[in-house]
Parts: structure tokens; sequence; C-alpha cells
């Protein structure tokens, strides 16, 4: 009998012993984590929102882990160039990417042959929610309200419209009150906001939409009439309403797109899940809340909150941009 229990013994002992080195593989992972320096590729180009967002935040997870994070702007095709970069990457934590809701969703739709597929290829780990885009327009059309909008350009028939790229949110935008309203709003794509803005400047546009803080050449000037925000409100602007709010119909207008962080898809979760740590301590560093501040832009969220808003506004996103009609490039 002894000599049975001892067999049990032993036989329990050796499943415990099979067992532990895949408990143990995560936790070992995470403790190793990070061991050596750190790159984190902005897909997009240096000076920009997103680049700021990656010095800022890199910054803050260089002092918390005690490794040198450096930044490489990666930029071209929409983000795609340097997310296929890191797509490609050893997926050990080691290689970060920083991009916006464009690439990680839209290029799917907008670029032929962008080099990863999102959902095989990356995990996403933390995001910051965007802000309401602007909806702004020309002194000279008086427009003040979306209603005014509307009859201002039933009146003239055409109206141009400016947006910082072909696909984009204000795209988009243009789409859908053309289809809600019965309009002829015609997009007039710029190469970015800051050409845009100058477009309004300038007096050629008869509206345009974009950032806050991009628009405050424009709006300090008062060459443009802030009418509306595309999703949610602007705390720097309480008083302007919503296109919802406004009666708008589009299951687009209450998506907000997001900045944030993704990594290899097999990277191990203790690590994922350390990074999206970091990335939320970081609203409380002082360089993180003041680029936060500077583009109006919500705190990062965690690693759970982030994937569940992923998937409620990927297929809105999709849906939008898809009848948009575009040829991928």
């Amino acid at each position: 009998m002894s000599a049975k229990l001892d067999r049990r013994r032993f036989v329990a002992a050796g499943t415990t012993a099979l067992a532990m080195p895949f408990v143990s593989r995560g936790a070992s992972a995470q403790a190793a984590w990070p061991s050596r320096q750190i790159r984190m590729i902005c897909s997009y180009p240096a000076g920009g929102q997103t680049d700021l967002l990656a010095r800022a935040f890199g910054e803050f997870i260089s002092k918390q882990v005690g490794k040198t994070v450096v930044v490489e702007n990666k930029p071209g095709a929409s983000g795609a160039i340097g997310t296929a970069e890191v797509a490609r990457a050893e997926p050990d934590g080691h290689t970060i990417l920083c991009s916006i809701s464009t690439t990680y969703i839209m290029n799917r739709v907008v670029v032929k042959n962008p080099g990863y597929d999102m959902d095989r290829d990356l995990t996403l780990v933390s995001v910051i929610p965007g802000a309401g885009l602007l909806l702004v327009a020309n002194p000279k059309t008086g427009v003040k309200t979306l209603e005014d909008f509307v009859a201002f350009a039933r009146k003239s028939g055409k109206v141009n419209f400016g947006t910082y790229s072909a696909g984009s949110a204000p795209h988009m935008t243009i789409n859908e009150l053309n289809k809600q309203y019965g309009l002829n709003i015609e997009p007039v794509h710029y190469r970015g906001e800051a050409p845009m803005w100058t477009g309004m400047l300038e007096g050629t546009l008869d509206a345009a939409m974009g950032s806050y803080t991009a628009a405050q050449s424009v709006l300090q000037s008062d060459r443009g009439t802030v009418f509306a925000v595309h999703s949610k409100k602007v705390g720097a602007i309480p008083d302007i309403k919503t296109l919802p709010e406004q009666g708008a119909t589009s299951k687009f207008f209450t998506v907000s797109g997001f900045s944030g962080w993704a990594v290899p898809k097999a990277t191990p979760q203790p690590i994922v899940d350390r990074l999206a740590d970091l990335c939320v301590a970081a609203n409380n560093d002082p360089k993180v809340k003041e680029v936060l501040a500077t583009f109006v832009l919500e705190p990062a969220i965690g690693f759970k909150e982030t994937n569940e808003l992923y998937q409620r506004e990927l297929p809105i996103w999709i849906e939008s941009a898809k009848s948009l009609g575009l040829e991928p490039a």
C-alpha cells in the first residue's frame, strides 16, 4: 500500500514538475524584460502628434524599466512602412510600434499591400482615444451650426471641403454628410493638416476638418468658425455641439479614432500587460500630461479597454471607408 502511495506521489510530483515550466514561462519572460535597449518605431514623421507621444511615453517607460527607449521615425505609406517592420520583429517586447488608427484600421482598405495583417501580425497594447475633430467654416459662408452648413451647401450647389488625406476621417465625414443630406460637398485632399489649414488661411476653402491644436492658426486669426465637432466635445470649446447632437445620424460620428502602441503578435502576454500598465502609469508623468494637454487628448487606457475599443470601432470604420469606393493604392 505504501508502495502504491509512493507511486502516486511520484506521479503527482512528476506531473507538477512537468507543469512548472509552463506556469513560470510567462513570469520569467516578464521578469527578464527588458534585457536590452527598446526600439519604439513611430510610423509618422518627427515633430507631429504621434512622434511627440512616442517620445514622452518612451522617456517615461525608460525611467521605469532602467533601459534606454530609442524612438525611430519610419514614416511612409500611411504608416505602413514602420508598422510592417514591427510586424516582422522578434516578439520579445524590445520592438514597439507607436501609430494611429489609420495604420491599425484604415490601411486594410486604402493600402493595397501594406506588408502586414493587423489581426495576424500585431497585438494592440494601449491606446489614447482620439479627441473630437473640429469642423471649421470660412467666415464668408456665415455658417455657425451644422444646419447652417447644410443650408449653405444646398444653396451653393457645390462646396469644397479640406481634408488632410484621402480616406481620412474628414473624407469619410464629407461622404456621410453627402449621403444623409443629399449634398454635393467636394473633398480637397492635402498632404497633412498644416497645408490644409493654410488653404483655410488663404480663403480657398469653404470648410475643413482637423484637430483643435492644428486649427489654432485659423481660429486665432478669425479665418474660420467652428460649427461642429465630429464625435465628442472638446473641453476647450464646450459650447460647440457634436455632429450627432446636431442631427447627423451616421454611425461613423460615434467613433473617435486613437493613437497608441502595438507589438508583434507572439509577444508573451505578461510583457504586453507590463507595457500596457506602464502606458497607463505614464498618464501621471508631467511631460506626458503636457503632450496630452497640448493635443487635447484623453489618457492612455489599459489592454482590455484598448481591445474592446478596437473591436467596437473596427467594423464602423471599415464600413464607412468601403463606402468611399477608393481603390487601394
